[in-house]
């Protein structure tokens, strides 16, 4: 490629000069073009017509013209013949496509990802359950739950209570075989309040049911029979009772446990938690 380019500068290059050193002999062609008109002296030939002869002139001239003009074609068809393979080596040269670089991209970068901490658990496996043991009120009513030794008892409202009915249930916990028992209940006289019934979990046959009403209350007391016992376990003890219509406060309604186990006496008692308190439980 190196030389074939070489060669063209050189051509051009002669071209260019030869083109720019040549000067028409006008008086000379003029000469020629009339000694061919007036033809070969001592030839049998006429004259030709004025017209005819500057029709020759006219050849003349126009052959001269094409000479000039193909030599300029030339030298044209020369340069570009030059220019075209330089512009065609450009064009097809190899342009190398850009990579955008992280700083030229137009999308915001990615922030990090925070690691989101574990969450603490509310409580640890070895805590302990908390106690079923409810608080007092603000009402100054007494603990529904209490425990003694093997005993534990928990006095509720049960939640299918209406306007017109109520029962309230005791509930034993044992640990123990219990040899004696005693269950006490003390409903207030709130108004209209009157026996609808009792039961237990326990042998029927196995206690004695008292229904009373004194001071101001209704009291449901259940015995066990001599030679019977309770065995380790948990047992109910519920006292059902109609009250006149509307909601009734069970504030005032207590209950008591006695019992023995072995030759230990025991005892347990409190207050009942409102329907929405033993619904929680």
């Amino acid at each position: 490629m190196t030389m074939r380019r070489d060669v063209h500068e050189e051509l051009c290059a002669r071209l260019h000069e030869a083109a720019g050193a040549h000067e028409p002999d006008r008086e000379r062609i003029l000469a020629r073009v009339e000694r061919g008109m007036a033809g070969p002296e001592g030839s049998g030939h006429r004259a030709r017509p004025p017209v005819l002869g500057w029709m020759r002139v006219a050849g003349a001239t126009a052959a001269v013209a094409g000479v000039l003009a193909v030599g300029g074609y030339a030298v044209a068809s020369a340069v570009r013949e030059e220019a075209a393979p330089r512009q065609r080596e450009v064009a097809t040269s190899p342009t190398p496509t850009p990579t955008p670089s992280p700083e030229a991209t137009s999308r915001a970068p990615v922030p990090p990802v925070e690691e989101t901490p574990p969450a603490t658990p509310e409580r640890s496996e070895s805590a302990p359950s908390p106690s079923r043991k409810p608080s007092t009120s603000v009402t100054g009513r007494p603990p529904a739950a209490t425990e003694d030794g093997p005993l534990w008892s928990d006095g509720s409202v049960d939640p299918h209570s209406n306007d017109f009915w109520a029962q309230s249930t005791i509930t034993l916990k044992t640990r123990e075989e219990l040899t004696a028992l005693t269950v006490r209940l003390r409903i207030a006289q709130t108004g209209g309040v009157s026996n609808a019934g009792a039961w237990r979990s326990l042998p029927e046959n196995d206690f004695t049911l008292t229904v009373d009403e004194r001071d101001g209350f209704v009291l449901y007391t259940w015995t066990l029979r001599e030679g019977r016992e309770v065995p380790a376990g948990e047992w109910v003890f519920a006292g059902q009772f109609d009250h006149d219509r509307g909601g009734r406060d069970a504030g005032a309604d207590r209950y008591t446990v006695t019992a023995t186990a072995g030759s230990e006496r025991l005892s347990v008692g409190g207050g009942f938690a409102a329907v929405d308190d033993a619904e929680d439980d």
